[in-house]
């Protein structure tokens, strides 16, 4: 079957592009690799949505997929993994299948950014976590560092400081960098300790983790904890795009406020995209812009 639009990525912007574009009649097809609603269901709690005091980031997707179902949006559980150009347009995935389209909007968002270190990977699901939300119930009553200042990082802090005996903040610069409600809030949490203008040079433990080496300006200091959530921001992930979706020099394909990539009928929305500000609000405007800019595009030719 020959879709009009095709949808990769099912997060905020890609499930808003889906939807928009099923109102506007279109026939649509949402590709996720993972799981609906991306990053946003990692947040403990939202309260900066319009027209809710607060919500998890899986209400947040579990409703949002349910609308974009009942518009009759076509899903399928596949990783898009190259789109070819032409009159045509040919989404390729993983699994070997193929799917035509008129115009394809990419949405693939971001993953969580890693520290790089020599033996991260290996303490993974060992003791190194990204989701309170997942993983905090495994550190009740234990010791655990959190490294970041942003809003992640701070929303990490505030439901691990419900679970644990101690928080300790690591944070390279020396202030914190979230909104000001959450560090107020934090301010109140008699568990929680601040290490400033500090980097995580080493991950200590055999099989399982058991502190940190951190670099304090120039002076070496020793974190033991149970556990660590590295919440230090997002990566894009585009690079299977790139011959369709230029990108710039940090992997984000390079599009304005029009959503418009270099390639006609390829478009671009969310996170994964060059812009100042990622919220899911600017995710969500992503997609209605990119989809009806998708539907114009095809009502030209």
């Amino acid at each position: 079957m020959k879709y009009d639009i095709i949808v990769i990525g099912a997060g905020p912007a890609g499930m808003t592009a889906a939807l928009y574009a099923a109102r506007a009649d279109r026939q649509v097809l949402l590709l996720e690799k993972e799981s609906f609603g991306g990053q946003v269901v990692f947040s403990p709690k939202i309260e900066n949505y319009p027209g809710f005091l607060q919500m998890s980031g899986n209400d947040f997707a579990d409703k949002l997929i349910e609308q974009v179902l009942e518009q009759g949006v076509t899903v399928e559980l596949d990783e898009a993994v190259e789109i070819r150009d032409g009159n045509t347009k040919t989404v390729v995935c993983a699994s070997g299948a193929e799917f035509e389209c008129g115009a394809v909007i990419i949405a693939t968002g971001s993953k969580h950014r890693m520290l790089g270190l020599e033996n991260e990977e290996s303490f993974v699901g060992n003791g190194i976590s990204f989701c309170a939300v997942c993983d905090g119930a495994f550190y009740q009553g234990q010791n655990v560092a959190v490294i970041g200042g942003g809003n992640s990082a701070l929303q990490e802090a505030v439901l691990l400081s419900d679970l644990c005996a101690k928080v300790t903040i690591v944070q390279n610069l020396d202030y914190l960098t979230g909104e000001g409600k959450l560090v107020s809030l934090l301010s109140t949490r008699d568990n929680v300790d601040y290490i400033y203008g500090a980097t995580v040079e080493k991950f200590l433990g055999d099989g399982e983790l058991t502190g940190l080496i951190l670099n304090q300006k120039g002076t070496k200091v020793r974190l033991d904890v149970d556990g660590v959530f590295v919440a230090i921001g997002q990566v894009p992930v585009n690079d299977a795009f790139a011959p369709v979706a230029e990108l710039d020099a940090r992997g984000y394909v390079i599009a304005g406020e029009d959503c418009l990539t270099k390639t006609p009928g390829v478009f671009v929305a969310g996170d994964c995209r060059t812009k100042s500000i990622r919220q899911i609000t600017t995710a969500c405007g992503d997609g209605a812009v990119a989809a009806m800019t998708a539907c114009r595009y095809l009502g030209e030719q």
